[in-house]
C-alpha cells in the first residue's frame, strides 16, 4: 500500500497538504508541479488499497485518471474549489468540494480539521488573493497587523513561486518548497527559521513584480484591461501576483495578463473584477485549455491568431457583466 499526495504548486495546494500533514502525519510520494500543471492525477500507477489525497486541482481535469484510481481499488479524498463537473458515486471516494468565489482549498481543509492550523490556511487564502477570507479566518487569532501582514506576504510569495513554464522558472520546485515549509506547524516558525529561503522569494517577488509594473497596458477600458508580457522567466513567475495585484488597485475591472510564449501562442491569466466574483472560467473554457473558478481562471495555450477574438470577447464580457 502507497500513499500518495496530488496537489497544486501553489500557496493554495501547498498550505492545504502542509495543514493535512501537520494534522495526519504520512510518508507519501509526492506529485505536483507548476501552477498550471493540473493533470496531475494520472503520474499516479494506483494500486489497490492505495491511498490518495488530491488538493486544489480540479477534479473534472482529473476526472479519466480518478476513475482509473478508483477502478483500482485505491481510496481517495479530494478537496478542491474549482469546477468539478459530475462527482463520481464510489464509497472509496470522499468528496470536499465547495466553488464558491471566497473559499479556497485551504479553507477548505481548516474546516475539515477543525482549525487545527488555521495560520496556514489564513496563508493559503492570501495567496489565493482571498483577502477577505483570510482576514476573516484570522481575526479570531487577535494578530497585531504587522504579524497578519507578514502571513499575507508568506501567502503572495509562495503562490508567486509556482507560476512559470516549467520546474527551471520556479525559485523552488513546488515539491521543495512544500518540505520547507510544512516541517513547521506555524508559518511564523518557518519564516524564523528559514530566514534565507523566505527572503530569497521576497527579493524575487520585488525584482518580477517593478519588471511588471513598468509595461503599459495593450488594452485598457472602464471594464477591463489586457497587459501582454514578454517571454522571459521573470515575466513567466509573475503572471498570476501580478495578475492579483491589478485587481486588488482596480476592484471594479476585470484583468488579464498574457505572456508570450516560445511557440508563438500566450498563456493567459484571467481576475474577474473583485466587485463581482464571476465569469473567469465561464469566459476562459470558451477557448482551448482554458479553465480555472469563477474569480481567476486562465488558458494554457492561447492560438496567437485567436489573441484580438479574445481581447474582444473579454471587454465584452465584463461589460455585460457591470
Amino acid at each position: 500500500m502507497a500513499h500518495y499526495d496530488v496537489f497544486n504548486g501553489d500557496a493554495d495546494g501547498i498550505c492545504a497538504l502542509t495543514q493535512m500533514r501537520n494534522a495526519q502525519p504520512v510518508d507519501s510520494i509526492l506529485v505536483t508541479g507548476v501552477k498550471r500543471d493540473i493533470s496531475l492525477l494520472k503520474q499516479v500507477d494506483a494500486q489497490p488499497d492505495d491511498v490518495i489525497t488530491v488538493l486544489d486541482v480540479s477534479m473534472d481535469k482529473n476526472r479519466d485518471a480518478l476513475a482509473a484510481a478508483l477502478e483500482a481499488g485505491a481510496s481517495v479524498f479530494y478537496c478542491d474549489h474549482h469546477f468539478a463537473g459530475e462527482i463520481p458515486e464510489s464509497e472509496q471516494l470522499t468528496a470536499l468540494i465547495n466553488t464558491e468565489p471566497d473559499v479556497c482549498t485551504s479553507i477548505l481543509v481548516n474546516g475539515y480539521l477543525q482549525g487545527a492550523f488555521v495560520e496556514w490556511a489564513v496563508v493559503g487564502a492570501f495567496g489565493d488573493n482571498l483577502f477577505d477570507s483570510a482576514e476573516r479566518l484570522a481575526r479570531p487569532l487577535g494578530l497585531a497587523e504587522d504579524r497578519l501582514a507578514r502571513l499575507k506576504d508568506l501567502g503572495t510569495y509562495i503562490n508567486y513561486n509556482g507560476y512559470g513554464a516549467s520546474l527551471e522558472d520556479l525559485h523552488f520546485a513546488p515539491a521543495e518548497l512544500y518540505r520547507l515549509v510544512s516541517a513547521h506547524a506555524s508559518p511564523f516558525g518557518f519564516m524564523a527559521d528559514s530566514r534565507e529561503d523566505f527572503e530569497r522569494l521576497e527579493a524575487g517577488y520585488r525584482d518580477d513584480m517593478a519588471s511588471a509594473a513598468a509595461r503599459q497596458p495593450e488594452q485598457a477600458t472602464d471594464a477591463s484591461a489586457v497587459v501582454i508580457l514578454p517571454n522571459e522567466s521573470w515575466a513567466r513567475r509573475v503572471s498570476g501576483v501580478y495578475s492579483n495585484d491589478l485587481a486588488n488597485a482596480n476592484p471594479d475591472r476585470a484583468h488579464a495578463v498574457l505572456t508570450e510564449k516560445a511557440n508563438g501562442n500566450y498563456l493567459v491569466s484571467v481576475r474577474a473584477p473583485l466587485s463581482n466574483k464571476t465569469g473567469a472560467d465561464e469566459l476562459c473554457m470558451r477557448f482551448p485549455t482554458g479553465g480555472g473558478r469563477k474569480a481567476a481562471a486562465g488558458i494554457n495555450d492561447l492560438p496567437a491568431e485567436l489573441l484580438g477574438d479574445f481581447m474582444d470577447q473579454f471587454d465584452d464580457f465584463y461589460r455585460r457583466e457591470a
